[in-house]
């Protein structure tokens, strides 16, 4: 799926995002894999303050995750990278 589409699915239905297609979203806004603790994927990103933590559910990313992502992107200013 395309990374904007990616984002106009995490903007409307949160919920509905898969584990791998909010992984791909935080990469694509400029974060990295730092490490994984157990169920916990840690992403940093240089242009943000704080790291992101996801973790999969059953194949799917739980939704506040893909808020707090949303919330980063915003308040840092982050852009698609293409």
């Amino acid at each position: 799926m395309k990374k904007r589409r990616l984002l106009d699915k995490a903007l409307s239905k949160p919920a509905a995002l898969r584990f791998t297609e909010v992984c791909r979203l935080a990469e694509a806004f400029g974060y990295r894999l730092d490490r994984v603790r157990g169920s916990h994927h840690i992403y940093e990103s240089p242009r943000a303050a704080r790291p992101l933590n996801f973790q999969n559910l059953h194949g799917m990313a739980k939704a506040y995750q893909v808020r707090q992502l949303l919330r980063d992107v915003e308040e840092f200013n982050l852009v698609l990278e293409e």
